[in-house]
């Protein structure tokens, strides 16, 4: 008899020991708390905008006035160019700046120079990977044959630096004029290393001082820039959609979520470049700050595994789109792509 009921103590004891257990394993999946780094990548930015040329090729007449053509002069002389003539005109190469004819009408000088060709793009910046953090709050609201649906809300930071110091070159509109000169007449000769210069006061070989004919073309490579452009930003997000709890095994774990991203981005752009043009260059340097308003989706993934009934680790993989970023900060538009935005997750959460 004693050992029966010693029995039946043990069998009584077991239960209620595992009673309470068993309410808290009911109760550990009702939330779950996570904190994880967050490395963004697919993160892209560029800088654009319409360049602000050299004033002007920096060679000049024997006079001492700027040259207004990249290979050469058309002036005013003493005369005030009588007869619509001027002597004060000068170019490099005559052998390749007399016409022949073909694309310009005979006895001309040609004469050239290069404007802007709308606006440019400077090549992506850096994608390198971008660190931040995030903490979710999963609630569990119901079951469905082993599959735990709730809802799910995460806050997180990123901090995006993006910088590029290559130089790139980029296209030009580059317009020749043609200047008449009386047929029959030989203009004077002139090589690069030794050009013709025709002076303001003395008498010279005499052409027109107006284009009797103009041709423009874009020109790619027209003209460089070289430096250094950066961005750098701090997003502050949020999102929150449904969930879904697969246990795979008794310690592994499946969740799946998706809905509305939402992000406050504050920018901060700057550059340092060179814009060159022949012989000519002009430094143009700027900055600016900026915050902005950010609305998108998501869809990710975690895996985890459970160390012990409360605690476990996890990884996973989150696609965002939180659509692209522009915003001109005086003289260049800086964007910021973050309509395919991936993160990797990795970290831990507290079921309670």
């Amino acid at each position: 008899m004693a050992k029966m009921q010693t029995k039946h103590f043990i069998l009584l004891a077991f239960a209620v020991a595992t009673v309470p257990t068993a309410a808290r394993a009911e109760e550990i999946v009702t939330n779950r708390l996570s904190a994880s780094l967050r490395f963004g990548l697919n993160i892209k930015g560029r800088f654009k905008g319409n360049p602000t040329l050299p004033p002007g090729p920096t060679r000049t007449t024997p006079n001492g006035d700027r040259y207004n053509y990249e290979d050469g002069y058309v002036l005013t002389d003493s005369s005030g160019n009588a007869g619509g003539q001027t002597w004060y005109w000068g170019y490099n190469n005559s052998a390749g700046q007399i016409s022949d004819g073909v694309a310009f009408p005979a006895n001309t000088i040609l004469l050239s120079r290069s404007s802007p060709d709308g606006s440019y793009k400077s090549p992506e910046l850096d994608d390198d990977p971008h660190l931040g953090f995030e903490i979710t709050y999963d609630r569990h609201l119901f079951s469905r044959r082993r599959m735990n649906f709730g809802l799910e809300f995460g806050a997180n930071y990123l901090n995006i630096g993006l910088q590029n110091r290559s130089s790139f070159s980029t296209t030009a509109q580059r317009t020749t004029d043609a200047y008449a000169y009386t047929p029959g007449t030989t203009p004077p000769a002139a090589t690069p290393a030794n050009p013709y210069r025709g002076s303001f006061d003395g008498f010279g070989f005499l052409i027109g001082d107006t284009p009797v004919a103009s041709s423009s073309a874009a020109v790619a490579g027209g003209y460089t820039v070289s430096g250094s452009r950066e961005l750098d930003a701090n997003l502050w997000g949020g999102r929150l959609g449904p969930s879904l709890d697969y246990p795979i095994t008794d310690r592994l774990n499946l969740w799946i979520s998706a809905g509305l991203a939402l992000g406050l981005l504050n920018a901060d752009a700057s550059w340092n470049e060179t814009i060159s043009l022949g012989t000519s260059s002009v430094d143009n340097v700027g900055r600016g700050s900026d915050s902005d308003f950010l609305l998108g989706w998501y869809l990710g993934g975690n895996i985890s595994w459970d160390i012990t009934q409360r605690w476990s680790v996890l990884g996973g993989v989150q696609f965002q789109d939180l659509g692209r970023y522009s915003h001109n900060f005086g003289g260049r538009t800086a964007e910021l792509d973050l309509s395919k935005s991936i993160f990797i997750n990795i970290g831990a959460s507290y079921r309670f």
